[in-house]
């Protein structure tokens, strides 16, 4: 089987415990840090089409709350939540684990099962 690719931010605790989880299972994974190797607007896209903006976008975090009133407004569509996740990659919720076939993102019971089961 492939790596597991998994998407966040090196310092957010929910990444830290998804790798460590990941690692105590040897489930084969390679972690990109979407700051520092940011996302393409192909990807993102995909996954927006894929999941919605509503799963994709983390709106109870600081960097949403810290967003003016117009730029929260621009996530009410496809594009515009695109490039609100390429200009705030914290925005993004995380992980986000590409099995290849499906995207999973967070990292709570449901995603426990389904990594679990690869």
């Amino acid at each position: 089987m492939t790596d597991i690719q998994v998407y966040g931010l090196k310092n957010c605790d929910t990444c830290k415990k998804a790798r460590a989880w990941l690692d105590q299972r040897d489930i084969g994974h390679v972690f990109h840090d979407v700051r520092e190797a940011p996302l393409d607007r192909k990807t993102v896209a995909a996954w927006i089409d894929e999941l919605g903006s509503d799963t994709l976008i983390n709106r109870r975090g600081t960097t949403w709350r810290q967003l003016s009133a117009a730029d929260q407004a621009k996530a009410a569509d496809a594009a515009g939540a695109c490039d609100l996740i390429l200009a705030h990659p914290a925005l993004m919720k995380r992980p986000v684990f590409d099995l290849g076939r499906e995207r999973l993102i967070g990292f709570g019971k449901p995603q426990h099962a389904v990594l679990a089961a690869l």
